[in-house]
């Protein structure tokens, strides 16, 4: 895949991120500070199986193109969050197939457990030393700027991140959200 290619994939996905991050930090603000009946909360509610099948099959997709096709290795942290993402597609595909709200309980300790390494990842990323070294033996490093859009911003750890918030943000207006208000 040319150069080319690969900055317009970046810019989309990373520009996808960034509406996401401003979907969910929106849904949490309206979910905690909100008395009233929220539209914005009721269509997350009613639809959140669709997104959250469709979020995950993005976020369990899009790194395999990355390392199997463009050639990105994955370094260590990134194998462990695919670890915890890839299954939910299968979770939250199958929910939505019968359309089973209970599919919380079962992908809240996946999400959280993935969302945890991602924060670790992120934190080193961007706030550490900006290290060569690898992270284990193989010699792919967490420290490579594979993806740099939007000023630096978006990175594959951003957009793993991202992907594991939307997704935590998704369960928790499903599970908190009381229609009743």
């Amino acid at each position: 895949m040319n150069t080319t290619t690969v900055h317009y994939l970046n810019l989309f996905l990373g520009s996808g991120a960034i509406a996401l991050q401003v979907f969910s930090v929106v849904a949490l603000v309206v979910l905690f500070f909100n008395t009233k009946r929220n539209l914005f909360l009721d269509f997350i509610d009613k639809h959140f199986l669709p997104i959250s099948f469709a979020i995950s099959l993005m976020a369990s997709v899009f790194p395999l193109v990355y390392s199997e096709i463009i050639n990105f290795l994955p370094c260590y942290l990134c194998w462990w969050q695919r670890v915890f993402m890839f299954p939910l597609v299968l979770m939250f595909g199958v929910a939505f197939w019968d359309q089973d709200r209970r599919v919380i309980r079962y992908a809240l300790p996946l999400l959280c457990a993935g969302f945890l390494v991602s924060v670790y990842q992120n934190f080193f990323y961007y706030f550490g030393e900006n290290s060569s070294l690898p992270c284990d033996a193989s010699g792919i490093s967490c420290y490579q700027r594979l993806v740099s859009e939007f000023g630096g911003y978006i990175s594959i750890p951003m957009l793993a991140l991202t992907a594991f918030f939307s997704l935590l943000t998704l369960l928790a207006v499903a599970h908190f959200y009381k229609k009743e208000v």
